[in-house]
């Protein structure tokens, strides 16, 4: 008889934590026995495609730990995501959003981007260095599909040595390129940045913008600021989210910032297409919700994860800014 994995199942402590024992099961309580905060999903308005972990650069700060040729997440094909395309269509999603890795590495995207353009929004977030200007080519006649495409490109600081430092010589130059590609086609650009502690961000964009002129790039690129989300299967420390803590947001329109009331994300594991949470939790199974979209609505999903406290102090979001 096949093995029929329970969301019970699922939820049994991992066995790194049985090492640690605690007196409740740490998916529902806190390390102190407190209550876990928790989510429970509203409408499925936007759908995160993974595309897999392989990336043509090789950051050590990356969250998904990705570089060349990673394999820790395998490439998505366009019939892997078919099906999900339409029963989120079928659900009245709004937006295909898409994250790596970097995703025009991965052969079959401009596929899949192709695709899902003809249904909804896209948003694809990118390091637009040389994968993208190897298949500009191929993304210039996505302009003609029914629906926009937005492309957020990471440019961490606005400082090339800095930024080149962990992406690599030549990286900051290539992205700029990346962008006025884009921009130059008819594409919609924003910036994605990463955030100092001691950050004046209104000077951060301005010194970006001067950057942008020089480079003959629009200078009103709207920029999204990011904290260090950590590498995969890190803890940074972060104060864990009780259901005393969630008292602050008491109704569902003042939840709806974070990203597991509206959103999904497709990863794919072995062979198999599964559904996680949100975009910041591949790293741990326990986020791992099926293989159904619209089962996945009714998870309550619990606030463990330490990526969780970002979205809950900054507001934090991956979606397009509006």
């Amino acid at each position: 008889m096949p093995l029929i994995e329970t969301r019970e199942a699922r939820k049994r402590i991992p066995a790194v934590e049985i090492l640690e024992p605690r007196a409740f099961d740490s998916w529902t309580h806190t390390r102190n026995g407190d209550p876990r905060g928790y989510i429970d999903a509203d409408k499925l308005k936007e759908l995160w495609i993974h595309t897999g972990t392989a990336c043509n650069l090789a950051c050590p700060f990356c969250l998904e730990g990705s570089h060349p040729g990673d394999g820790r997440i395998p490439g998505m094909k366009l019939s892997d995501v078919k099906p999900f395309i339409h029963e989120a269509l079928d659900m009245g999603v709004e937006q295909f959003s898409f994250t790596g890795g970097e995703p025009f590495v991965i052969r079959d995207f401009v596929n899949i981007l192709d695709y899902a353009s003809q249904h909804r929004p896209c948003f694809v977030l990118t390091n637009a260095t040389e994968p993208l200007h190897k298949r500009i080519h191929q993304v210039k006649p996505l302009l003609n599909n029914p629906y926009p495409i937005h492309f957020r490109v990471s440019l961490d600081f606005p400082d090339r040595e800095r930024h080149d430092k962990d992406r690599g010589e030549g990286s900051f130059d290539g992205a700029l390129d990346g962008i006025r590609l884009l921009v130059d086609l008819g594409f919609k650009v924003s910036i994605a940045r990463q955030t100092d502690a001691s950050e004046n961000p209104a000077e951060v964009e301005t010194t970006f913008r001067e950057i942008f002129r020089k480079a003959g790039i629009p200078e009103d690129l709207a920029f999204t600021a990011f904290p260090d989300l950590g590498t995969p299967g890190s803890d940074d420390g972060s104060p864990e989210i009780t259901e005393g803590c969630m008292e602050k947001y008491p109704t569902r329109e003042s939840r709806a910032h974070f990203m597991c009331t509206y959103t999904r994300m497709l990863v794919k594991k072995g062979d198999q297409v599964r559904v996680y949470a949100c975009t910041l939790v591949d790293d741990d199974p326990q986020y791992d919700l099926g293989t159904s979209l619209a089962e996945s609505m009714d998870e309550r999903i619990m606030l463990r994860h330490h990526r969780c406290f970002s979205c809950y102090r900054f507001g934090a979001s991956c979606s397009a800014p509006t």
